[in-house]
């Protein structure tokens, strides 16, 4: 018998996939910063992804260093705070591009920050070609502008390269009715729809990226990254996860 706890059937894979991945989860147990060995697991799966002949974009958050909602709640000018999340998604993602090449697997980070002497500036004909020549692009920088989310910059991106789905990888299974680290009582819901997820407030990705998602029909799925190989199964088609659509 199947799983009750994951999504329904899939399509027969995807192609071109942007992989959104949390600041913290670089950090590991440590909840601050970047773990080397964490960090290394990760690039692991993310071979083993590229591997499979997909074209690969990362986006990762800078949660682990800095967030600048957080830093601006605590009295921190918005914009500045927001520019110092965007500058920890740049270190997170040179560590990942540093780790993924010395594993084999030709990497470029592409910045709506401007800052040659680190990466390249984002372009977008550029990101494609790097994916169409069997490149991995993490776009970092965000967006380049205060008050948007590291979802939206993924949403956005994913968009701009004409990507089949967009997968959040999380600390969690998929989506839930509630928090299910603070309410015993929540349950998995393996699909539900862009608008139910904005009409019940599931937080499954912030409303400005989930509505980006409704209205260019870019399938959502979220999924646990700590389940090792999901990604991998989920991009070839497996039932992995909560699908919004």
């Amino acid at each position: 018998m199947d799983d009750p706890r994951v999504a329904g059937p899939r399509s027969s894979g995807y192609g071109r996939v942007l992989l959104k991945l949390s600041g913290e989860a670089l950090a590991g147990e440590r909840g601050f910063g970047i773990d080397p060995e964490v960090v290394d697991s990760i690039t692991d799966d993310v071979k083993s992804i590229h591997e499979l002949g997909v074209a690969l974009g990362l986006v990762i958050g800078g949660g682990n260093i800095v967030r600048g909602a957080i830093a601006s709640r605590r009295g921190m000018d918005r914009v500045s705070a927001d520019y110092m999340g965007m500058l920890a998604t740049i270190m997170n993602a040179l560590a990942m591009q540093d780790l993924l090449e010395k594993k084999g697997i030709d990497t470029r980070v592409m910045t709506a920050i401007h800052m040659p002497q680190l990466a390249e500036p984002y372009i977008r004909r550029r990101a494609v070609r790097h994916l169409e020549k069997g490149r991995i692009v993490i776009f970092a920088g965000g967006t380049g502008n205060p008050y948007f989310s590291t979802d939206t910059a993924a949403v956005l991106r994913a968009i701009e390269m004409d990507a089949d789905v967009v997968i959040k990888a999380t600390r969690v299974q998929g989506v839930f009715t509630a928090d299910p680290a603070s309410d015993p009582d929540a349950t998995f819901i393996p699909d539900i729809s862009y608008h139910e997820v904005v009409a019940r407030d599931l937080r499954v990705m912030d409303v400005a990226a989930v509505s980006l998602c409704r209205d260019n029909r870019l399938p959502i799925i979220v999924l646990d990254l700590e389940d090792q190989g999901a990604v991998r199964r989920a991009i070839r088609g497996e039932r992995v996860g909560t699908l919004v659509s």
